[in-house]
């Protein structure tokens, strides 16, 4: 069997990581060792924001909500409380898509829940 020295693909990687890293700062853009360590950091944040995103746009739905509720003289958490008693299954989402685009069904709502 003939020997294969593997120097075209570990060239190629090391190139490709390298391409990955363009825009860093320092060294992680040029020396490969810090470029690799750099990716991998940048893949865990990733991952890691990737998650604390849904959380961030929940907190948002909750403020949109509660703004359009205090309108109406309720509280965000009495509204949600009411909304569960009611078996209302209307996401947080939804109800701040309805409380920013659409106020009028929103109060509907709103009354409907606070009337029971």
């Amino acid at each position: 069997m003939t020997r294969v020295k593997k120097g075209k693909m570990a060239l190629k990687r090391r190139k490709n990581v390298l391409a990955q890293t363009k825009g860093f700062r320092w060294q992680r853009k040029s020396k490969e060792r810090a470029a690799k360590e750099a990716l991998l950091h940048a893949g865990h944040h990733a991952f890691q924001d990737r998650r604390k995103k849904k959380g961030g746009f929940r907190a948002l739905w909750n403020i949109k909500i509660n703004a359009a509720v205090r309108e109406q003289g309720l509280s965000y958490s009495k509204f949600i409380n009411q909304l569960k008693k009611a078996n209302i299954t209307l996401n947080r989402k939804m109800l701040s898509e309805l409380a920013e685009h659409h106020p009028d069904i929103f109060k509907k709502i709103v009354s409907s829940v606070s009337a029971k």
